[in-house]
């Protein structure tokens, strides 16, 4: 026996716990395989859990990744990566290079999960979620008025795009358009609430807004006129 081997063998207790721990806790779809890459290419399969993922058995010879492994000893590690079985389901995989103390890789770790259920729930989810209005926002369902009122003031500071202290008229008058534009004037005692947070009088917020409609300031639009 090789001194490689006697380290593949002194480590073989811990390999097989590591494999039976990781399969059962990601389940029958987690394939985890252990190569011995110290006696050649045409057995290194030493232990496997859940080897149906991709139809192996112990005593099968390498795989792609585990001749790399055996030719370059200087392989790094792979996470994440997706690979294919012989029937076509996606897999998503890692493979761990296991050395010993003069940096010889005497064993590699494939973890490989088989995803194919849900890439086809991700495709349907896709599909249902896939939006054809996507220049308007999205809405926000609310159940009380003065909340939907604070956020179109809200949405009304973040058009300005300034704090309301840095705000000029033209700034104000842009947000009070937006919120008349939104409705928002429609809403019971809304025009004390924008004044107050724009820190203007209700006759001044009339007057913006009747500003923006006509070109000019003057009286208040009657169609503001709170009951």
């Amino acid at each position: 026996m090789t001194a490689q081997k006697q380290d593949f063998e002194s480590i073989r207790p811990v390999l097989q716990g590591l494999a039976t721990g990781l399969s059962r806790h990601f389940g029958p779809n987690c394939e985890v395989a252990i190569h011995d890459t110290t006696q050649g290419v045409d057995s290194t399969l030493a232990i496997i859990e859940n080897g149906h993922v991709t139809g192996r058995k112990v005593g099968d010879s390498a795989s792609e990744t585990v001749l790399n492994a055996i030719k370059d000893r200087d392989i790094a590690d792979r996470f994440g990566y997706i690979a294919n079985t012989k029937d076509g389901r996606m897999l998503k995989s890692s493979t761990i290079n296991i050395r010993n103390d003069e940096g010889d890789v005497i064993a590699v770790i494939g973890i490989n999960y088989d995803i194919s259920d849900f890439v086809l729930a991700k495709h349907s989810l896709d599909d249902f979620l896939a939006v054809e209005d996507t220049h308007q926002g999205t809405v926000t369902i609310l159940d009380d008025v003065n909340d939907l009122l604070e956020q179109l003031i809200e949405e009304s500071r973040r058009l300005i795009g300034k704090p309301v202290s840095s705000m000029t008229k033209e700034d104000k008058t842009r947000a009070l358009e937006y919120l008349d534009k939104k409705g928002a004037l429609l809403i019971k005692k809304s025009s004390g609430r924008i004044a107050e947070y724009y820190g203007i009088s209700k006759y001044t917020l009339y007057n913006y807004l009747n500003g923006y409609m006509t070109g000019s300031e003057g009286d208040a639009p009657a169609v503001h006129k709170e009951a």
